[in-house]
């Protein structure tokens, strides 16, 4: 085993003992090993590590064109191996793109001719798991790696009414949704088909529990984001009336101001009335 193994898997440890989530670890820790990459290009090595050579890797995933969330992820790992290996001054004013906050338009959604035709090419295709997929994201606004992280009993699939159990949410807030009739009848359609004893609620074409990137692949097809259907969910809860702090349970917001994202105009929304105003 390489001294690099060794210390990424301390690493590994010790995020687990400080209470961060699995999927976190396993962010953090695939950012380490590819910060170690271009460490040892550069002539540099994990086990010497310098402020000098972290403000270098910065300025490289600059260059490649990385967003500045996308960066300040990647920074996030670094912050917590500094804090590991007891040397937190070296992450110190590191210089870091800003993120720019744009709350002040909502997040964008499916509109309602896109939908048609999602949900359109969906039943042409025939496929009952991609249909019964798309019906649950866009009727219960769970984002993806919840989704994918469904057991078959975290379903209650009943004539006149349902819910989902989201055990594991983002920042470990657990919930439960509505599921509504169309979601529920698609869910048994595409459940009758299996034939297995597998606890996962949607299996991929190799008979193991789907990714999360075999979900993108579906709606990539089809020349969607998976993500729009969480925020079309969103929006036309806000939309139809639903109070701000009832959506942000349905949704799984730590921030009601988050939620709030949905009750302001859309681009399109601000596009028409510029056209209606002066066009």
């Amino acid at each position: 085993m390489k001294k690099s193994d060794v210390e990424l898997d301390g690493f590994r440890a010790y995020l687990l003992e400080k209470g961060k989530r699995e999927k976190t670890v396993e962010d953090y820790v695939r950012h380490i090993a590819n910060f170690h990459k271009w460490l040892q290009s550069e002539g540099g090595d994990l086990a010497n590590l310098t402020r000098y050579d972290i403000q270098q890797y910065v300025k490289h995933l600059q260059n490649k064109g990385n967003k500045a969330t996308t960066l300040n992820l990647k920074f996030s790992a670094i912050v917590a191996y500094a804090r590991y290996i007891g040397q937190s001054h070296l992450v110190e004013n590191i210089q870091r793109p800003e993120i720019r906050h744009t709350r002040h338009i909502s997040p964008k959604s499916l509109p309602k001719n896109d939908r048609n035709r999602l949900f359109r090419e969906l039943e042409r295709s025939g496929n009952l798991r991609s249909i019964a997929i798309a019906y649950t994201l866009l009727y219960t606004g769970l984002r993806v790696s919840e989704l994918v992280a469904l057991n078959r009993s975290d379903i209650h699939n009943g004539e006149r009414s349902g819910h989902v159990i989201v055990r594991d949410g983002k920042g470990g807030i657990a919930r439960t949704v509505p599921l509504p009739s169309e979601a529920r009848y698609h869910l048994r359609r595409y459940l009758e088909t299996r034939k297995d004893s597998d606890p996962a609620l949607f299996l991929s074409n190799f008979k193991k529990r789907i990714s999360i990137r075999a979900v993108q692949r579906i709606f990539e097809k089809l020349g969607v984001h998976p993500h729009m259907l969480r925020h079309t969910y969103g929006r036309e809860l806000v939309s139809s009336g639903i109070d701000i702090a009832t959506v942000a349970e349905l949704m799984g917001h730590s921030d009601v101001n988050i939620t709030r994202r949905y009750a302001a105009p859309s681009l399109k929304d601000i596009e028409e009335a510029v056209e209606k105003t002066f066009g």
